[in-house]
């Protein structure tokens, strides 16, 4: 057999293989503003979690720690965040771009330990910046490897900001017509990957789309929203302590217009990342979340000394996990998730 043959055949191998895991896990259709699998009438509406940035918090990405989450914690749907840029400068630190081969290894960890445990995973292009070209390799990489596996969710922009954020680092608040003219390179960005997601995974994949200044102007989508694939809902990302009514008002405007809403990243926290819970403010969140299907993944499986890091830097990396090693966000995370 030529080398071509064994190469095809341990494709179609990997494949089959794929379809046979997932096969009891349905497809995800986005009607109206809801998201809905295949033969089911009644909306999705999960409650999940994200790991924390693959190249700060590695020795997560693995099969065991998943199944731990969807079997000890009952959680549906993970997200992996594969960070695109090197953190921090330092060796350790370095995201896809610097580094494919760790970034897909922890990635593939994830993937395959959902699928093992009949749960759906979001790839998460992790990153707060546009870098197109490294994209599109990204997706085309990962959706060729798992065409015609349900469980596989693509979220195509974590954290867009703004043009003044990624020519100069800007924190401010740009202007309106800023914005759009952002949004537009977003779409563009959007219109380069689908594609190449769509062709490679061989299927109609859900596809979640961020929105600039961190997941919060999901007005520019209102505006203009992308006509080009049905199946993609928009994210919206909050941090309870820090956004509030203001954040769901532009949620609600976005329902009522017809873009449907996912919320891919969330904690009880502040906006940094630290700071107090307010559980009165995560009441809110998740009622309004509740009452529109809306489904929610918090954020992070990590060991971070942060608010909404999960572990403390003692827990083992697999699980399971004693209330020892389980931070107070963490055993929020775990009782919300049985609801």
């Amino acid at each position: 057999m030529s080398a071509k043959s064994i190469l095809i055949a341990l494709l179609t191998a990997t494949l089959a293989s794929c379809a046979q895991q997932s096969a009891e896990v349905p497809a995800l259709k986005v009607e109206g503003v809801k998201l809905y699998q295949t033969g089911c009438d009644t909306p999705v509406a999960w409650h999940g979690i994200s790991f924390g940035w693959h190249n700060l918090w590695p020795r997560f990405y693995n099969k065991a720690a998943v199944a731990t989450l969807a079997g000890e914690w009952g959680c549906p749907v993970f997200r992996a965040a594969i960070g695109a840029d090197t953190l921090h400068e330092t060796e350790d630190n370095r995201g896809y771009i610097d580094y494919p081969e760790r970034a897909l290894e922890c990635l593939y960890n994830v993937i395959d330990g959902a699928i093992e445990n009949g749960a759906y995973v979001i790839v998460d292009w992790h990153s707060h910046v546009l870098h197109t070209e490294e994209a599109v390799e990204f997706f085309r990489t990962v959706a060729t490897k798992y065409a015609g596996c349900n469980n596989v969710i693509y979220e195509l922009f974590n954290e867009p900001v703004s043009r003044e954020f990624e020519d100069a680092l800007d924190y401010g608040e740009p202007t309106h017509e800023s914005l759009m003219a952002y949004w537009a390179e977003l779409k563009e960005y959007a219109a380069a990957i689908i594609p190449v997601i769509e062709e490679a995974s061989a299927c109609h994949p859900l596809i979640l789309m961020g929105c600039p200044r961190w997941d919060q102007a999901i007005g520019c989508a209102i505006e203009d929203p992308i006509d080009f694939y049905d199946n993609l809902m928009y994210t919206v990302h909050f941090y309870a302590a820090t956004h509030g009514q203001w954040l769901r008002d532009r949620s609600d405007a976005a329902l009522q217009a017809g873009l449907p809403v996912f919320i891919s990243e969330c904690a009880a926290c502040e906006a940094s990342g630290d700071g107090p819970i307010d559980p009165q403010a995560w009441k809110e969140w998740v009622e309004w979340a509740d009452a529109r299907d809306i489904s929610m993944l918090t954020w992070s499986i990590s060991d971070k000394n942060e608010t909404c890091s999960m572990f403390t830097p003692e827990a083992s990396s697999e699980g399971p996990w004693g209330d020892d090693v389980i931070k107070e966000w963490g055993r929020i995370t775990r009782e919300w998730l049985k609801k």
